[in-house]
């Protein structure tokens, strides 16, 4: 039960009720589509007349659509109720170092269409190639009216200002993103960092996270970060810097992170340290003077993922390094969170059969919690991060609205 802060609340109004009202109507002609009205007042235990006003509203304001006549054995023949999809368009787009991933989604958070870029260095350049790429989606898809775009970056930022505040991987320093985006496409523009749109997805759309209400999204990129959801609820903090797990020493003396700390947790846990353990064991066999094939020499995590699935021994032994050290930093958000779920989120998904049992026993080691939580794993990477950040533009639809 969260108090009420006397110094800064809204009185809940008959207009408030409403809007909770509508919001549950929308969010179970989602859920349930094709409906009917009754099956909505039965699923809400609102009155039919409630239901029905509410039904014309919406459809008046084109978010709903009637479908098919249904039978009935008496009485009037029910009329399905869909949500109109088409009503909206979102844009979403995931950041990271070297790529960066595009979509328009419908409010089903469908994809229409995907995209990518080289993520530019220079931030003014971001801003124009990003527009462009909008520009043309929207050319292509004009029947939409669209309500925005959501970014997801690796990084915090400050959400009063919109500026990037710290993103020690993307190179980005205090740039103001959403004011920049939004000068551009004459759109809102909302941010969030990509281990919270990780949250997020998994919230919204995980197939084994229906029902959840405490869940720890672990982001494994080029860092590693933590998106946490308690009580049904994002937590952010009050600058948006919660959840930097990944910048929590876990080697003390260890080695420097970009953040400016020693032994972080992505330095021994994220995709590039597992090329660096790699590179470190083929240094060790090239001064034992073994031979060196060239494709034992990986650039990309990709690579490394491919010749581990090929039977190479130094790429697995690489990625159980990894998974090691996964497991130590999970356990700490076991003992010291306890939530209902992980979820592991990025390409090491893609070797879970291999990472996610040597996960699963580090945590049995070092968690000294009564805490059942379960570790799964999440879809291909970039698709949870774009589901996410368009899972935050949904909310503003579909979510709880904001009371004391």
């Amino acid at each position: 039960m969260r108090k009420i802060d006397l110094t800064n609340f809204q009185v809940a109004t008959s207009e408030t009720a409403r809007d909770i009202n509508r919001r549950i109507m929308l969010n179970l002609v989602r859920k349930h589509q094709p409906v009917s009205r009754a099956d909505l007042a039965r699923h809400s235990g609102l009155q039919r007349s409630t239901v029905s006003a509410i039904a014309e509203q919406l459809l008046e304001q084109n978010w709903l659509k009637e479908g098919a006549v249904g039978q009935s054995q008496r009485g009037r023949k029910p009329r399905f109720l869909h949500l109109n999809a088409q009503r909206a368009g979102l844009f979403g787009i995931n950041v990271r170092p070297g790529i960066t991933y595009m979509a328009l989604a419908n409010l089903n958070g469908e994809f229409l269409a995907q995209d990518t870029i080289p993520t530019p260095v220079q931030f003014s350049q971001f801003i124009d190639e990003v527009s462009q790429r909008i520009q043309s989606l929207k050319t292509t898809y004009p029947e939409f009216s669209y309500e925005g775009i959501g970014v997801s970056l690796p990084g915090r930022m400050d959400m009063a200002s919109g500026r990037v505040v710290f993103s020690p991987n993307l190179g980005w320093e205090k740039e103001d993103l959403k004011t920049s985006l939004e000068s551009a496409t004459g759109l809102p523009v909302e941010l969030e960092n990509e281990a919270n749109t990780c949250a997020l997805s998994e919230f919204w759309f995980g197939r084994e996270t229906e029902g959840v209400s405490n869940l720890v999204a672990v982001a494994v990129s080029e860092g590693i970060g933590t998106g946490i959801i308690l009580n049904g609820q994002l937590v952010r903090g009050p600058f948006g810097l919660t959840g930097e797990f990944g910048h929590v020493s876990l080697v003390e003396d260890g080695l420097r992170c970009s953040c400016g700390n020693r032994g972080c947790w992505e330095m021994y846990a994220s995709n590039w340290a597992a090329l660096r353990y790699f590179a470190e064991a083929n240094a060790s066999d090239s001064k034992r003077g073994r031979d060196q094939h060239p494709s034992r020499f990986v650039h990309a995590f990709e690579e490394l993922l491919r010749l581990a699935e090929q039977g190479d021994l130094g790429a697995g032994a690489a990625l159980d390094q990894m998974a090691h050290y996964l497991g130590l930093g999970i356990a700490l958000l076991v003992n010291g969170l306890a939530p209902d779920v992980i979820v592991v989120v990025g390409e090491v998904t893609r070797a879970w059969d291999r990472v996610g049992p040597i996960i699963s026993e580090t945590v049995k080691r070092h968690s000294f919690s009564q805490a059942t939580t379960r570790i799964i794993a999440s879809g291909p990477a970039p698709l949870p991060r774009l589901r996410g950040i368009i899972a935050l533009m949904l909310q503003k639809r579909f979510g709880a609205p904001s009371i004391a």
